[in-house]
């Protein structure tokens, strides 16, 4: 994959568009969104670690799961039912000469979530890193046009399966190991149209840094990264098609952040180099706070 400059990025932009399907698909977005850059080596930062992303198979999942198997580690996906998107990241990671499972199946159940690291231990023997990424997003004017079953989905999607996630992966963690939640910018800034998501991304902000405090003791950090406008297919499916023309121009460095942006947070949060970090959240917005 050849590198981006700033001054390709900016100059690429993002034609109007918008996908119907949610989640939406990697596959059929224009530009693709980059994950990975040739230029990125890794230094066996985790190697022999296995760790567990949920929503790895695009976006902002996909590239911390690509980084963290440059960086030595084995991989297990956890994704909803993007198949074609999944096998293709499970392609790259095991390019990296390290193993990828993946495990398809609804994050909101949490019967699914205990069966998803269950069977991420036996097949790879142990769990160092959770990341719990995976999100839902559904655009509503009002929240007066939110209906009680859209706050229910978004809330069971994003915040609920963390809770059941980590706790099905808490008896499998040591001193070292680490997790890692996707919040946003929208916790901190607020954002129109999505007040169900943002409240969501609020209250992992506050369950990252409660669970921080819990786990210190057993040397187990908690840890976070609150993106900003990132290109991912949940942009493509939650979004008008002017929306996503205008998507991440309004930041000081004018051009939507990559998924490939967040990639080294997600490394440092989850190797040595941050080890004296918790409950700590990487805020990676191309500035938007200045301009928000």
């Amino acid at each position: 994959m050849e590198d981006l400059t700033q001054e390709k990025y900016l100059a690429a932009g993002i034609p109007p568009q918008s996908q119907s399907r949610k989640p939406g698909l990697e596959k059929v977005m224009d530009p693709q969104p980059v994950f990975d850059l040739k230029s990125r080596k890794g230094s066996g930062k985790l190697a022999g670690k296995v760790a567990v992303v949920t929503g790895g198979d695009s976006g902002i999942g996909k590239a911390a799961a690509i980084g963290f198997a440059k960086e030595g580690a084995h991989v297990a996906i956890i994704y909803y039912d993007e198949h074609i998107d999944a096998e293709a990241t499970k392609h790259l990671i095991e390019e990296q000469d390290v193993r990828c499972t993946l495990h398809a199946g609804d994050i909101s159940d949490e019967v699914f979530c205990r069966k998803a690291i269950e069977d991420a231990i036996e097949l790879h023997g142990q769990l160092d890193i959770l990341v719990n990424n995976a999100a839902w997003a559904n655009r509503q004017e009002s929240i007066l046009d939110i209906s009680a079953e859209q706050l229910q989905k978004t809330f069971a999607i994003n915040i609920f399966s963390m809770f059941y996630l980590t706790k099905a992966a808490l008896p499998h963690l040591k001193v070292g190991s680490s997790i890692i939640n996707t919040s946003s910018i929208d916790a901190y800034a607020g954002q129109t149209g999505q007040v169900d998501y943002s409240t969501t991304k609020g209250a992992i902000v506050a369950f990252t840094r409660a669970m921080a405090k819990e786990l210190a003791p057993d040397g187990v950090r908690v840890n976070g990264i609150a993106p900003g406008p990132i290109w991912t297919p949940l942009v493509a499916s939650s979004h008008s098609e002017k929306e996503v023309a205008e998507f991440g121009k309004s930041t000081p460095l004018g051009r939507p952040g990559q998924p490939v942006d967040l990639t080294g947070g997600f490394v440092l949060l989850a190797s040595a180099d941050g080890a004296y970090m918790t409950g700590q959240f990487l805020h990676i917005n191309g500035g938007a706070y200045m301009s928000s």
